[in-house]
């Protein structure tokens, strides 16, 4: 059998596996391959022909340094005793994220901030600007026209208004890619390692268990609960093949971990479906306590002989909410257990401190994070 029939039956094969696994993810959404990733790259440059709108130089002397720096390089040179004040000129760092596999000459998108007090880089252009890696190896030279989307203006009173962030901008395929990133997935290692995203025992040991009963037994091992290692082929182009067949099949994924999270910044709740509550009695309300001040004026009778005071008077207010106590049947699912809470009208606060409440008393049988 050659390569190209082999591998149409194994897009077969895997196309009626797919169709018994109608609620499960393919593994490219549920892992990613060991060495496929993409890399970071940052530079530092200057945008010029900002409308007045760049650096204050004399508070930022290192976008002048770099003004001298690049004018120098191109043959001109600005004597030590002049100090230029410019208004239209901007210090930037570029950021880009090379993906993998990009070649010498292809172009990537870049990202353009401010570092210095430039009140908006709209309308500006970013000089050349090289782009290295955490090796300190160029990748990547940027330039190019800036989109700002924010913007702003001023009045001659001292107000203004500011919408978006007129300090940050893109340039789209601003930059040239120069130097490529070696994968591993290109060594000629027969090895394939998927990672999954989640962690999980059990939707490692499907996957593994599907890779097997796609491509024959001992073909993935499960190291763990994040990485399956597979034997696939040394050829480039069956690799290639073999990693797309591998990445299209379905696979069922193991049920998270029952977990409720509280965002104590937003009130935000977020119950798992995995959650559970033992039995228990739950009676939740709050005690409204109202203290008000007022002064009142003291007068005294006529020939009295006393002086007219003013006397603080206070009022102290006390009410109780009428509250109901509700029972949780032993092992409630997260539909009953919302409903229950709902009908007692919590609030988001409410539900924080019933959950904890359960937590504590040993009830909630869920991991508690609060975020």
């Amino acid at each position: 059998m050659n390569s190209s029939i082999k591998y149409k039956t194994l897009s077969l094969l895997a196309g009626l596996l797919l169709a018994n696994f109608a609620h499960a993810d393919r593994v490219k959404d549920l892992a990613e391959i060991d060495g496929v990733r993409a890399n970071q790259l940052v530079g530092y440059g200057l945008v010029v022909g900002l409308p007045g709108s760049g650096d204050q130089t004399n508070q930022t002397p290192f976008t002048v340094q770099s003004l001298r720096s690049t004018l120098a390089q191109l043959g001109v040179v600005i004597p030590a005793d002049i100090n230029p004040q410019l208004t239209n000129v901007a210090a930037v760092l570029v950021h880009a994220e090379l993906p993998p596999f990009i070649k010498s000459g292809q172009t990537i998108d870049v990202t353009v901030s401010s570092v210095g007090n430039a009140g908006s880089l709209r309308g500006g252009a970013l000089l050349m600007t090289p782009l290295k890696g955490a090796d300190g190896e160029t990748y990547a030279l940027a330039q190019g026209n800036l989109i700002v989307g924010g913007f702003g203006g001023e009045g001659a009173d001292g107000s203004s208004v500011t919408v978006n962030i007129p300090s940050s901008g893109r340039i789209p395929n601003g930059a040239i890619v120069e130097r490529e990133v070696v994968s591993p997935f290109a060594n000629g290692d027969s090895k394939i390692t998927l990672n999954l995203n989640r962690s999980d025992f059990t939707t490692a040991m499907n996957l593994a268990e599907m890779i097997n009963n796609t491509f024959g037994a001992d073909t993935a091992i499960a190291l763990d609960g994040t990485s399956v290692i597979v034997s696939g082929p040394t050829d480039p182009s069956q690799k290639v093949a073999f990693a797309s067949v591998l990445e299209n099949l379905e696979v069922e994924y193991g049920a998270s971990a029952a977990k409720v999270i509280i965002n104590s910044r937003t009130g935000t709740v977020v119950i798992g479906s995995q959650v559970k509550v033992d039995a228990a009695a739950v009676a939740h309300g709050s005690l409204i306590v109202t203290v008000s001040e007022e002064l009142l004026v003291s007068q005294p009778g006529p020939f009295a002989g006393g002086n007219t005071a003013v006397v603080p008077n206070s009022e102290v207010d006390v009410v109780e909410e009428d509250t109901r106590m509700f029972v949780f049947r032993p092992g409630i699912s997260l539909d009953e257990l919302v409903r229950a809470v709902n009908q007692v009208g919590a609030s988001p606060s409410d539900m924080v401190a019933i959950l904890e409440a359960l937590q504590q008393v040993g009830a909630l049988r869920a991991q508690l994070v609060v975020i």
